[in-house]
């Protein structure tokens, strides 16, 4: 089995804390998180069943954060957070059996294009805006396509939802953020399942990194509900962008 020297651990706590900040505000903290267990050594199916683990923790502490001040309601938010279960758990189920090479090479794209909108859009900010799409459509198919793409490949999953969120459902951009890290939580809890039927988690590390999320999100949350659009735009706009050039990275 493997093991971590406690130096590695502390380095890997320290790694989740600073991820818990990150994600609680804008997602993408796996961009810390995951390289760094890789670089413990852990073997890539471990490390991404160990960040799942660490990840839910900071998801949850910052969707009952944004509860708490009414960004979210989560009883009415229960049955897309259920779908968003089920659907990363499908989608890590079935990491063995679909190819998704093709796609990562079109995700640096549409990243950048995330990136840009969020950048660029005018009139971004934390009001609600136009609806395009009725809640229970959204929920029956958007929710459940992003949080399937979570469970199989991951990277921009936060990113997808907040512009979801903001582009079809009208939200303000503290009000989606508020509901992309419930459903963060719920697709993170879906895929913990699923790596835990393949015994890919390491417990004890992922548990002591998430400790570290809890604390990282409750700061996290707290400074964009404090600063709103004006800190969360830029972050989202730095993290899809960051994540497009690593993807790009890694293929070359």
């Amino acid at each position: 089995m493997f093991e971590v020297t406690l130096t590695v651990a502390l380095l890997l706590i320290l790694a989740a804390f600073l991820a818990g900040i990150i994600d609680s505000i804008a997602g993408g903290g796996g961009l810390i998180t995951v390289p760094a267990l890789l670089l413990a050594g852990l073997p890539p199916v471990q490390a991404l069943g160990t960040n799942k683990v660490q990840g839910a923790f900071g998801a949850g502490t910052a969707a009952l954060a944004y509860a708490r001040r009414g960004h979210v309601d989560l009883r009415s938010q229960t049955i897309p957070a259920l779908l968003a279960a089920a659907a990363a758990f499908a989608g890590s189920q079935l990491v063995p059996l679909i190819p998704t090479d093709s796609f990562r090479l079109i995700l640096p794209v549409i990243l950048i294009g995330v990136a840009l909108f969020f950048a660029l859009k005018p009139g971004l900010s934390d009001a609600d805006r136009h609806q395009r799409l009725a809640p229970a459509l959204f929920t029956a198919t958007f929710v459940p396509a992003i949080a399937f793409y979570d469970g199989l490949i991951g990277p921009g999953t936060g990113s997808f939802f907040m512009i979801g969120f903001v582009l079809l459902s009208g939200y303000g951009v503290l009000k989606g953020t508020a509901h992309t890290k419930l459903l963060n939580f719920a697709s993170n809890i879906g895929s913990v399942m699923a790596f835990a039927l393949i015994g890919a988690p390491l417990w004890k590390l992922g548990l002591a990194m998430g400790a570290a999320q809890i604390a990282g999100a409750h700061l996290g949350s707290h400074m964009a509900m404090k600063n709103g659009a004006r800190l969360i735009r830029p972050l989202l706009t730095v993290t899809s962008t960051a994540m497009a050039l690593r993807l790009i990275w890694q293929m070359l």
